[in-house]
C-alpha cells in the first residue's frame, strides 16, 4: 500500500517521550486498524497531524471510499494531535466522533489534516479535513477526546492493541 514512511514530530516532543521509554514514530503507526488500512502518518505536532490513506482496499460495495475508512482516518489523527497536546503524562481516548461526507472518492490517495478547535486540561477537539488528490473535500470530521491520567499498564494495553 505504498512505502513506510516515518511519522514527523518535533525534536523535543520526540526527545519528551524517549526519556519515558515511548518511541513516538513506533507508537503512532496508526496501530493495526490503520496499517490493515494503508494508514501513513506524514505529519504529527499538537498544532497539525497530516497523513494519507489509500481509497484502494478501503470501499463500500459501490466502488467509493467506505465512510467508515474517513472516521478511521479522521479518528488516527485527531487522536494522535489531542495526545500530543495532553503531552506524555495523558492518554487521549476519543468519546465523539462526528464525520460528515461530501463528496465520494474512487482511486488514489486521500488525505487528512487535523487541527485544534479547542484544547483544554481535560478534553482536546480536533477538526479534520480529508481531500482528494485533487483537492476536493471529501470528508469534514470532528473528534473529542478526553485527556486522562495515565495509570499504570496503560503503555503493555497500548502495545498489545497498537
Amino acid at each position: 500500500m505504498g512505502e513506510q514512511q516515518q511519522v514527523q514530530f518535533p525534536q523535543e516532543v520526540i526527545d519528551e517521550y524517549a526519556t519515558l521509554g515511548v518511541d513516538l514514530p513506533a507508537l503512532f503507526s496508526a496501530g493495526h486498524l490503520g496499517t490493515r488500512m494503508g494508514v501513513q502518518i506524514l505529519e504529527a505536532s499538537a498544532d497539525r497531524v497530516v497523513g494519507t490513506m489509500p481509497v484502494e482496499g478501503n470501499t463500500q460495495p459501490y466502488g467509493l471510499l467506505h465512510g467508515g475508512a474517513s472516521a478511521v482516518l479522521a479518528e488516527t489523527l485527531g487522536s494522535v494531535g489531542s495526545m500530543l497536546h495532553g503531552g506524555a503524562s495523558k492518554i487521549a481516548v476519543g468519546v465523539d466522533l462526528n464525520c460528515t461526507h461530501h463528496r465520494g472518492a474512487r482511486s488514489g490517495l486521500v488525505t487528512g489534516v487535523a487541527t485544534p478547535v479547542h484544547r483544554g486540561r481535560s478534553t482536546a477537539t480536533y477538526e479534520i479535513v480529508i481531500s482528494d488528490e485533487q483537492e476536493r473535500r471529501v470528508c469534514t470530521a470532528r473528534l473529542t477526546c478526553l485527556l486522562r491520567d495515565v495509570r499504570p499498564g496503560d503503555g503493555a494495553q497500548a502495545d498489545a492493541t497498537a
